[in-house]
């Protein structure tokens, strides 16, 4: 299991086990947690979509080859906007969920798809720099049009669920439920055998 960090002077560096690997920091930083994230997704859809569940009908795993596409495209912008400052390739372990039934499928991209969702609410308001902002709202409302086809289709009219939309009478009322970095980054190493650290990044 290797994530590979690349700067100029060293584009393929090993991160061992051991090590607590970070993500870079001020903007950059912040753009390679959101290429670590899409990674994360796109792995995850990609076996799903190359290895589905016998009960999955037909229709839905079309939709979930097209979110799959999705996250392939936002891997793949992340990785070309970073240039020589984004991380290198990680790989996923997704053996802690069940992936051979169509429950456990849906289970897990709620998941992920929520954690995006708030991984990008949260990191909104740390970009100094204002297009970067403008890239990651426009992915974020992505996301969340593919965490609301999650789990409508898992239950329908669950698609605004009050457990990642605020309903307490609070000024956040509406709005989809922000993650910090380091919340985020917590789910996400569950699913690498390194340790990827958010101490470096904004917030």
């Amino acid at each position: 299991m290797v994530l590979a960090g690349c700067d100029k002077d060293d584009e393929n560096p090993e991160v061992s086990p051991e090590q607590a690997f970070t993500l870079g920091t001020g903007d950059t930083g912040l753009l390679n947690y959101a290429y670590l994230l899409e990674q994360l997704e796109a792995a995850f859809y990609d076996k799903v979509v190359a290895t589905p569940p016998a009960d999955m009908p037909a229709a839905e795993l079309a939709y979930f080859t097209d979110m799959r596409d999705h996250e392939v495209i936002h891997r793949e912008f992340f990785k070309f906007a970073l240039g020589t400052s984004a991380i290198g390739t990680a790989v996923f372990n997704f053996g802690s969920l069940t992936l051979t039934t169509r429950a456990g499928v849906f289970a897990a991209a709620q998941t992920l798809e929520d954690l995006g969702v708030a991984a990008y609410n949260g990191a909104g308001k740390l970009f100094t720099d204002p297009v970067y902002l403008g890239i990651a709202g426009k992915i974020a409302s992505v996301e969340a049009r593919h965490a609301a086809l999650v789990r409508d289709l898992a239950l329908p009219n669950s698609f605004a669920a009050a457990d990642v939309v605020a309903n307490d009478g609070s000024a956040l009322d509406g709005l989809d439920a922000a993650k910090s970095p380091a919340q985020v980054i917590a789910v996400v190493n569950t699913f690498l055998n390194i340790t990827v650290s958010a101490a470096s990044l904004p917030g």
